[in-house]
């Protein structure tokens, strides 16, 4: 009898390679089944195995575990950048930008106020 081993629902494209690469290599016999033409079906990996189950799922977890690691460090790397990160790394930067934007609303008001509006 065949059984469920990962449902390929919403997983992206390179961890379901790899999790097809894995199995091939440690040699777990497999099928996948498509999401078919409407994306009604379920996509999905199966073991034709019973016997292989517990192989399988503990190469699975280990394989989540070591993704989840990395995926969390590339999220990490590629934060992104806040104002208050950005003010942190180059005070002396900012600080003349808000002068130089301070001097231009400074002469635009004091040129209205000048002219009479």
């Amino acid at each position: 009898m065949s059984l469920l081993l990962f449902s390929l629902r919403g997983v992206p494209d390179d961890e379901a390679d790899d999790i097809r690469e894995l199995l091939t290599e440690e040699s777990i016999d497999f099928y996948e089944t498509p999401a078919g033409n409407w994306g009604v079906s379920m996509p999905a990996l199966w073991l034709r195995n019973d016997a292989e189950l517990v192989t399988a799922q503990s190469l699975l977890a280990a394989y989540q575990q070591q993704r989840a690691i990395t995926q969390r460090a590339l999220y990490l790397q590629h934060q992104p950048k806040t104002f208050l990160r950005a003010f942190s790394a180059r005070p002396l930067l900012y600080s003349v930008y808000f002068s130089a934007m301070g001097l231009v609303i400074y002469a635009s008001i004091r040129l209205l106020f000048e002219l009479g509006l």
